[in-house]
């Protein structure tokens, strides 16, 4: 099983009470893009863009992200869980939104997560994520459960880690323990030969999922990629875009 790695690139333009945020992720088995809009604290327009994805119907969900407009800028990057259904959204495009609303409502002007899950062994891993070259978080994790450090050891990523983190943990460090999370479970993919699936499953978890509409959602073959050993490359092509202006 390969090393898991995703980047995360945010790159934000603030004038006065309006501004510009551009968001980019790449992993593994994913590759999305995300722009914000907003004025007087406010989303006035917001777009995604589907690179690289899993299955065929993933890009439509870009189309899901207008749910955000209108809402107010928050701190907390998970708060878009509460304007909109997350299960209808893509789950990266939508978390992408999240982190660049945040940073709107921050101030950040930039920052940069990279995260590595380590190949496991009798079911066990190490899950590290690096904000901005800093080396912020690091778990020893069995199964779903991190075995440590504290405050962190006993947490079980499947049942209620988020509103653990939002109540616990400083709004940036649940951010970043949140994005840790998704990575370290998305990260078991790695076990599978996922282009054995003929279309999405029917779990109702995100866009391509629902049922309406998973069987229609085909297997894009070839999709996943391994950067175990060319980390410096997840979002290179995406750092010319990251610096325009709309």
């Amino acid at each position: 099983m390969a090393v898991f790695r995703r980047r995360v690139d945010i790159v934000a333009h603030h004038a006065q009470a309006t501004g510009e945020v551009r968001a980019a992720l790449e992993d593994d088995f994913h590759h999305f893009r995300v722009w914000v809009r907003h004025h007087e604290g406010e989303v006035t327009a917001i777009g995604g863009e589907a690179l690289r994805y899993p299955y065929s119907l993933c890009p439509q969900a870009c189309d899901q992200l207008q749910q955000l407009l209108g809402m107010t800028l928050n701190r907390i990057a998970h708060s878009v869980t509460r304007q909109t259904d997350a299960s209808h959204q893509c789950t990266h495009l939508f978390d992408l939104a999240g982190l660049a609303i945040a940073a709107a409502a921050r101030g950040t002007h930039q920052r940069r997560y990279e995260i590595n899950i380590g190949r496991r062994i009798d079911n066990r891993t190490r899950a590290i994520l690096i904000r901005d070259g800093n080396q912020d978080l690091t778990w020893d994790v069995n199964g779903t459960l991190i075995e440590g450090p504290a405050p962190y050891a006993g947490i079980n990523l499947r049942e209620g880690m988020a509103r653990w983190a939002l109540n616990t943990l400083s709004e940036e460090a649940a951010e970043a323990a949140l994005l840790l999370r998704r990575c370290t479970l998305i990260s078991m993919g790695r076990a599978y030969n996922l282009d054995e699936q003929i279309h999405a499953s029917s779990t109702a978890r995100c866009y391509s999922q629902q049922p309406e509409r998973a069987e229609r959602a085909l297997r894009m073959k070839g999709s996943t990629l391994d950067f175990s050993y060319q980390a410096s490359a997840l979002c290179d092509q995406d750092q010319a875009w990251l610096r325009q202006k709309r």
